[in-house]
């Protein structure tokens, strides 16, 4: 590893840590309904909210309850944007005067939102107008992010109270996650980007002439503000086809960098929050050690494997072009490995390269991130109630071993609880393998792939993963947009969502309603390195033995071919 490499990783991890713990602490503060630094602005605001829909905010839910609310939200917010594209050909804001998508794109890209993955089957820029991209795209990336909050506060109540009988209020959760969370800190970010060049405007595209005498279209649009919650709410998806390899969404090193840490500190936030709200900052330490050993270690992989480039190349005297195939120039090897592990171990999707271009285990290493449920920091909200299913897990099989009653935070783990955890690990996996042997099996999912062989198998596989993971980056070399691939997709979009959510909210509830039950000389610690060593041995575990086949027929086969030349 180049010295300016490693230090230019070591710096972002640095930042990162340095903003995540006074964020931590906030978010703590205004989800316990405590003081916190907005109450004069925001306190009247929302007041206005509660009062327009109808809501008491001093009205606690039951899980089923929060639940339905939740499912209805967001049913409602996916009826909206579906129409909005269908109709945008009869909209304002559209000057390129595009027409309204077909129905199975629309619902892709609905659900895609929706679920806070961002999967896009189609070319922003040539696709959707003004309104769309505002009032659908942008508004659902508000919500969608601030839906994953809310249940992993809903999550953290359920571990932490005593004897209750609510997680607290969905639309108190909602609103709060977007008002004193999202909103203010995109509305500084966007005009960070805005200085450094990214544009923002509601021009129609502009013709230019180009050197060499040439014209070229130019798409224009209020980019800034999408791309500030497309990072911070880590969704994903670009105004641009070439998202954020496009230098109106990421110009320069400055915006890299910045995109990168918005990408990274909420999901790095939150187990530190995890640790105020228990009364146990320790607690919050050891999820987030975890989450970081993961990280620095897929990331090593995928750097040494993408600054190696392919050894075939490199025998000839050409290894910066091997190393630098799929790269954009002005970021180099060390931050597009960087921002592709950072994009897949969040569920954001965003890209400033080319993951299709990458080595195969270059390639792998984002691939397997998803496919681990993207918990080494994960989504917002979704990456800490993602971990914590592992947690649980860890927690039950040390009680095996130890032959003892499982018990985290001073409540027993008991049937009930594994069931639900055991959903939320199967599903994903079950909507993964089994799709992509579907589409893999049949000619509607094999003619969409442009290499053949084991590259291809990679393609499926990410796709799936993608979706499931609810991330959006994808292989590139797979051709999406046909009817199989949106219906198909959309399932593993609804699965990966919806079938982690609602085991999440039934845990949230029952552990809500149970004792505490005081430590004893058995209890097991969780907060300490041996802890943190299992929980990352489970994660890696379960993770092996659900993908290695599918990881093996894929990516490792097509490395040895790549190293037999």
């Amino acid at each position: 590893m180049k010295t300016i490499d490693f230090m230019q990783m070591l710096i972002f991890l640095l930042v990162l840590v340095a903003l995540a713990i006074p964020l931590g602490s906030y978010m703590a503060r205004v989800f316990n309904g405590e003081k916190s630094l907005l109450d004069r602005i925001m306190n009247p605001l929302e007041k206005v909210i509660y009062r327009l829909g109808g809501v008491d905010a001093m009205e606690e839910m039951g899980w089923w309850q929060y639940a339905k609310a939740l499912l209805l939200f967001n049913l409602f917010g996916l009826i909206l944007l579906f129409l909005l594209q269908i109709l945008q050909a009869w909209l304002p804001f559209n000057p390129q005067k595009f027409a309204g998508m077909k129905w199975d794109v629309a619902l892709n890209t609905g659900i895609s939102f929706m679920t806070n993955t961002n999967w896009q089957a189609y070319g922003g820029e040539s696709t959707l107008g003004y309104l769309a991209q505002m009032a659908g795209l942008t508004v659902q990336n508000f919500l969608s992010a601030a839906t994953g909050i809310a249940v992993v506060v809903a999550l953290i109540r359920g571990l932490t109270r005593r004897s209750a009988k609510t997680i607290g209020n969905f639309w108190v959760d909602m609103t709060r996650s977007t008002t004193r969370i999202l909103l203010p800190i995109c509305f500084i970010f966007a005009l960070v980007l805005v200085s450094q060049g990214v544009i923002q405007n509601l021009h129609p595209y502009q013709t230019v002439q180009t050197l060499e005498g040439g014209k070229q279209v130019l798409a224009m649009g209020p980019v800034a503000s999408q791309e500030t919650i497309k990072m911070l709410g880590t969704n994903g998806g670009g105004f641009f086809n070439a998202n954020s390899a496009h230098p109106f969404e990421n110009p320069n090193g400055i915006t890299n960098f910045l995109e990168m840490l918005a990408i990274l500190i909420i999901p790095t936030a939150l187990p530190f929050a995890f640790g105020h709200m228990s009364g146990d900052k320790r607690q919050g330490r050891a999820i987030f050690a975890a989450m970081m050993l993961i990280f620095i270690l897929a990331l090593g992989v995928c750097y040494w494997s993408e600054a190696s480039g392919n050894p075939q190349i490199t025998a000839l005297g050409t290894q910066g072009s091997s190393a630098l195939e799929g790269k954009e120039l002005r970021f180099g090897v060390s931050s597009s490995s960087l921002f592709a592990t950072v994009t897949t171990a969040v569920s954001c999707g965003a890209v400033n390269s080319m993951h299709d271009s990458f080595t195969p285990l270059g390639g792998m290493i984002p691939l397997l991130l998803i496919m681990l449920g993207e918990i080494v920091f994960g989504g917002v909200g979704a990456g800490l109630y993602g971990m914590l299913v592992f947690v649980i897990i860890t927690v039950f099989i040390i009680g095996l071993m130890v032959g003892r009653t499982p018990e985290y935070l001073g409540k027993k783990i008991e049937s009930r609880e594994m069931k639900m955890v055991t959903l939320a690990v199967l599903i994903p996996a079950a909507s993964i393998l089994l799709g992509s042997s579907v589409a893999a099996a049949f000619p509607a999912g094999t003619s969409s792939v442009l290499n053949p062989g084991p590259h291809g198998l990679s393609e499926i596989l990410y796709a799936f993963s993608s979706c499931t993971g609810n991330n959006g980056s994808a292989f590139g070399g797979l051709n999406a947009n046909t009817m199989f691939y949106n219906l198909m997709l959309s399932a593993a979009l609804l699965a990966g969502r919806f079938g982690i959510m609602l085991p999440v909210l039934a845990v949230a509830g029952s552990m809500a309603g149970k004792k505490a039950v005081p430590a004893g000389p058995g209890t097991f610690s969780t907060t300490g390195g041996l802890f943190v060593g299992l929980l990352v041995a489970t994660v890696l575990i379960v993770g092996a033995l659900t993908y290695f086949p599918a990881l093996a027929l894929g990516p490792i086969v097509e490395h040895l071919i790549m190293l037999g030349g």
